[in-house]
């Protein structure tokens, strides 16, 4: 049993923790307003991941491929915010750390709610965590404790590699502290977020 909930943690980490709309917008705020002033919207992200599990492990999924305006609202709304982070990304005050920028800590830029809102609407989710769930068990002959165990490793995977993106793009911002590059490092951010939401869209 712990053999298999490993593989099948490892088979989920490069998927749910590869570049999407989810984790490049937690990497791009972390750089630029640091880790402390975005742990609500990463709780979103989390929380928002796991829902995305819990469709998948009920079946809800098939329901909603049936009726697509579901979705939609969702969707779109989760577009226009994409679009709102970038350009406060793209504009975000640099040349001074993360963790000692008084002119961030006051800035209210990722909260819960749009981050539950994006995870769900996200596209490469569905895809990246159907996959897992669909091609492996942990306890094939008890249905109910197999669908339990893989949704605790996913629910585990969602924590682990959301907050890494979190913490990696604040820690990355350390590095460029010049106003030039900071900009830079913002712009090209923000760049990385629109198009992975629409790399997620034409793929999904």
């Amino acid at each position: 049993m712990i053999g298999n909930t490993l593989i099948i943690i490892a088979a989920a980490l490069p998927l749910m923790g590869s570049p999407g709309p989810a984790t490049i917008s937690l990497a791009s705020l972390g750089a630029a307003f640091g880790f402390r002033n975005c742990l609500p919207y990463l709780l979103g992200i989390i929380l928002g991941t796991i829902l995305v599990v819990m469709i998948i492990a009920t079946g809800v999924t098939g329901a909603m491929s049936s009726e697509p305006w579901l979705l939609m609202g969702v969707r779109i709304a989760a577009l226009a915010y994409i679009i709102y982070l970038a350009w406060k990304i793209a504009t975000a005050p640099v040349g001074r750390t993360s963790s000692g920028a008084g002119d961030r800590s006051s800035v209210v830029i990722g909260t819960f709610l749009p981050g539950l809102g994006l995870a769900v609407a996200n596209p490469k989710a569905y895809a990246a965590i159907g996959a897992v769930y669909a091609g492996y068990s942990i306890t094939p002959e008890r249905l109910f404790l197999d669908t339990l165990l893989k949704f605790a490793a996913l629910a585990l995977v969602a924590v682990a590699v959301n907050t890494t993106w979190l913490a990696f793009g604040s820690t990355f911002a350390r590095f460029f502290e010049d106003p030039a590059l900071g900009r830079l490092l913002n712009i090209g951010f923000a760049i990385m977020l629109v198009l992975s939401v629409g790399v997620a869209l034409v793929l999904r």
